[in-house]
């Protein structure tokens, strides 16, 4: 069952129930209230009776008893037997003094029985409710009420009755009336609370059938509710959930690409080696070649056995990385500085571009040989993006800033393309792929940098233009308290 149809449902009984309680409590209290001033009304009249009755026979008891009672009786039966109401004089011994035969042919005998029999219990004084009760009989309800008089030599019991059959009658056509305005009121709530149930859930229904269309792959699609209730939360948090969702899915087809092209790039730098080396072995063992011939192929054999034992040492670098614990220790960046001039200077005047190192002096944390090859790394690659010339130039500056260490790697090369700088750290990743193998690389250089900077805590922003230049930015945490110096740490 749809959740809009539950609603419905339990709205309706909701509101049939309520106001079935609150009529059948309003129409029950009304009637109570009437029948309380009926009773009221009947225990006022059998007062009047009794007082009337005894002021009667009181003047006229010198005659007997028998002519006080029935002169008393004729004396006040007009003004006691109105309105519909009757009475009925009973002695002590059961004897129906006056309306016996309408007691008889009515079949009020065993009610006024009944109640003559609570006046004679003990403790029964007075006026109260056992003297007076309401009896159904045959389709007609009747007051009866009774006392005791004790003026005549013998106790005679005075009994009244009244039709109340018509505020009977007045709560039965209450009751028909309210059954009807009930069935129209749930007739037209029900028809209300259908639609409002129907209104309510619609952005239930939209966010299902907008789920239902991004299962289907519908990624883009989102949820325009801007409510601020509970379901415009729910809508909220959908489209915050169906926003993971695409990135954890564009992540993983990244991660797929990724190895994809790992392997792609693996196999390929195996190949070219390999193929090398099983040639010139090949020809070695097959072909009469002179010395020269065999030099050059030894001098090929050997130079790409060892393009593969760096291959090799690089990736068991990139892999253990995160597996051997690293212990920091204080680095000085001007001894840093000294080492990569050392380093450089001939590869520089080798390419023939203008190079500069320039660190400005403090102390960081960290370890001193993966540094250096971070750094080294990063102008390696400066170098080879550069063409020959004296207008090509490579610039790496580091400045100490508030609680960091800032170094910049800047040339004025070819650049990267905007839609590849993301993926420069992915091992085997390269943007000229010919020149780059050219050059002797194998594309893992910038995925051990990035390996490096996160050893260290570092960030990296990469800026870069096609023909204009790149700029790299590394970041390390420095503590202010750190003292400067020459220190060397490993």
């Amino acid at each position: 069952m749809r959740f809009a149809d539950k609603l419905f449902l339990a709205m309706t009984a909701l509101l049939t129930l309520m106001f079935a309680l609150f009529g059948t409590w309003m129409l029950s209290a009304d009637f109570s209230q009437l029948l309380d001033k009926e009773i009221e009304q009947g225990n006022n009249d059998i007062r009047t009776f009794h007082y009337l009755f005894e002021m009667g026979y009181q003047s006229t008891e010198e005659f007997g008893e028998d002519y006080a009672i029935s002169k008393t009786l004729s004396s006040i039966v007009a003004s006691v037997e109105r309105d519909g109401r009757h009475m009925f004089v009973i002695r002590e011994n059961g004897e129906r003094f006056y309306g016996g035969d309408y007691l008889e042919n009515m079949g009020f005998t065993d009610v006024l029985d009944s109640l003559i029999m609570t006046l004679e219990a003990p403790g029964s004084t007075g006026y109260s409710s056992r003297n007076i009760a309401v009896r159904q009989i045959g389709s007609t309800y009747y007051l009866f009420a009774v006392t005791m008089s004790g003026v005549a030599e013998s106790n005679v019991y005075l009994a009244m009755c009244r039709d109340l059959t018509e505020i009977y009658d007045a709560r039965s056509s209450l009751l028909s009336r309210y059954r009807i305005a009930l069935l129209c009121l749930l007739s037209a709530g029900g028809i209300w609370v259908y639609f409002l149930s129907r209104y309510i859930t619609r952005p239930i229904r939209s966010l299902g059938r907008m789920a239902s269309r991004i299962a289907d792959g519908d990624y883009i699609l989102r949820s325009q509710n801007k409510s601020r209730d509970e379901i415009g939360e729910l809508a909220r948090d959908f489209n915050r959930m169906a926003d993971r969702l695409v990135e954890e899915m564009q992540v993983k087809v990244l991660e797929a690409k990724q190895k994809e092209d790992f392997t792609a790039a693996f196999a390929h730098e195996l190949k070219t080696p390999l193929t090398s080396i099983i040639g010139y072995a090949d020809m070695l063992n097959s072909l009469e070649l002179t010395e020269e011939e065999r030099h050059d192929a030894y001098f090929y054999i050997y130079s790409q056995g060892k393009r593969l034992e760096s291959l090799s040492h690089k990736l068991l670098e990139l892999v253990s990385m995160d597996k051997n614990p690293l212990t920091f220790r204080t680095v000085s960046t001007k001894q840093l500085e000294q080492n990569l001039r050392i380093t450089m200077r001939p590869i520089w005047k080798q390419r023939g571009v203008r190079g500069r190192v320039n660190l400005e002096k403090a102390i960081i944390q960290g370890d001193a040989d993966l540094l250096l090859s971070l750094l080294y790394n990063l102008m390696d690659n400066a170098v080879k993006a550069l063409d020959k010339g004296d207008l090509s130039f490579m610039l790496m500056k580091g400045v100490c800033l508030t609680g960091a260490y800032e170094i910049k790697v800047v040339d004025n090369g070819r650049g990267i393309p905007a839609e590849e700088i993301s993926r420069i750290t992915e091992a085997f990743y390269m943007v000229d792929k010919s020149r780059s193998r050219k050059e002797g690389g194998a594309g893992i250089g910038m995925a051990l940098c990035q390996k490096i900077i996160q050893l260290h805590k570092g960030t990296m922003e990469v800026e870069s233009r096609l023909g204009e230049g790149t700029v790299i930015k590394i970041t390390f945490p420095r503590k202010e308290s750190s003292v400067k110096g020459e220190g060397y740490g490993g």
